[in-house]
């Protein structure tokens, strides 16, 4: 007789970590996320040197944009598959290799001086390829056909980080390059795919319950489709030509666009649970990012392109997989769908490290202090997420 997903979770007798994918990944990424922060914080400062063969902005891009964001998605895409395609999820020793692995990545990386550059791609993009051969396995058994687009999104990434790495060894303008533009524009178009299908649904879902009579548009109506090819044509034209009149009022057009998508779905009906009231400001940051870009190309004197990017590397990345990590905690392991004061407080901690970082570059005083407080909110939060769920991510969902 077939096993269903419950019944092989609680086959497993096994560390509880290795029993479902979002574990090991969110527990890692949460604290790697505050690392990273601490090292690019000591490495600005010249507080640290470590043996990495990338100018310090490019190492900074990549430990979030290769490193954290692909433990979340991970986590996310291990958990959600089964669920997708009605297939076993991969659990227990397997699982647990894909984190050995990811771990793995981390460690050749900040030690890429020493070693040859393809071996480092090869290192930092392996775990990646090894989650979008699982995925792409379990999309053509289960013929959930209509996820083929993440899969789509994810080999984007995998092409982010190769350009990235040769850039990065063929002329060091990788900071700067087409890949890490690459990389930033698949991971929105992530929050822009999978977002605009979470987030009306969880916000349906909580309104119904409170008896309220309001409803978000459904999800990937003909409006969302045609803001997701918008969006899509801006950031492709944004990778190849970053600076033209074109790009600017195609990411103009794409913010307006995903602004009009946000109001759709009834984040106004959501302030008394900031678990549902965050994924709409995550979301948020999607079309303020896009405007910001937009019109850092139309005036540049007004908002560098740097602190615009940081709307959607900081405000929607990290807010939005925050929000993520919290909610799919609490439901799988049979807590209340309800943040309380201790997480709402990450939220707000990450929020503030996002404002402060903005208003650190466009010109105001102290600016090296708000730069350090706003890397001490970003780790805070992570730090604080590690020790809030990390017990619930560590141990058996109770009983009952």
């Amino acid at each position: 007789m077939a096993q269903t997903s419950a019944e092989r979770m609680r086959a497993w007798t096994g560390p509880a970590i290795l029993s479902f994918g979002f574990r090991p990944f969110f527990l890692l990424g949460s604290l790697w996320a505050a690392l990273a922060m601490m090292l690019w914080m000591l490495m600005l400062t010249g507080g640290v040197v470590l043996p990495i063969a990338w100018d310090p902005v490019t190492w900074h891009a990549h430990a979030f944009l290769i490193g954290y964001l692909g433990a979340i998605v991970a986590g996310f895409l291990l958990t959600a598959v089964p669920n997708w395609t009605g297939r076993l999820p991969v659990l227990g020793w397997r699982l647990g290799a894909l984190a050995l692995l990811w771990v793995l990545e981390r460690i050749a990386v900040l030690a890429s001086a020493m070693l040859p550059w393809p071996v480092v791609m090869a290192a930092d993009l392996a775990f990646l390829v090894a989650l979008a051969v699982l995925l792409g396995r379990e999309i053509v058994a289960g013929h959930n056909w209509q996820n083929l687009i993440v899969l789509a999104l994810l080999v984007l990434l995998i092409l982010g980080g190769s350009l990235s790495h040769w850039q990065a060894a063929r002329d060091g303008t990788a900071a700067h390059g087409s890949g890490l533009r690459l990389l930033l524009g698949t991971a929105i178009m992530m929050i822009g795919v999978i977002g605009g299908r979470i987030v009306p649904s969880f916000t349906r879902n909580w309104l119904v319950r409170q008896g309220s009579q309001a409803r978000p548009a459904p999800p990937m109506q003909d409006y969302d489709k045609a803001t997701l090819l918008v969006m899509l044509a801006a950031i492709l034209v944004w990778v190849v030509w970053p600076d033209t009149i074109l790009t600017a009022l195609l990411l103009l057009g794409a913010g307006g666009m995903q602004a009009l998508r946000l109001t759709r779905w009834r984040g106004d009906r959501t302030a008394a649970e900031p678990l549902v009231w965050v994924l709409h400001l995550a979301y948020s940051f999607v079309p303020l990012g896009a405007l910001a870009l937009g019109a850092s190309i139309l005036w540049p004197g007004m908002l560098n392109p740097a602190a615009a990017q940081h709307l959607w590397m900081a405000g929607a990345i990290g807010l939005m997989t925050m929000a993520v990590m919290t909610r799919a905690t609490l439901g799988h392991t049979g807590r209340d769908l309800h943040a309380g004061a201790g997480t709402t407080a990450l939220y707000l901690a990450l929020v503030g490290a996002v404002l402060l970082r903005i208003v650190a570059s466009i010109g105001a005083a102290q600016v090296t202090t708000l730069y350090a407080v706003s890397g001490f909110l970003w780790s805070a939060a992570f730090l604080g997420f590690a020790g809030l769920y990390g017990r619930l991510l560590l141990y058996p969902k109770p009983a009952g």
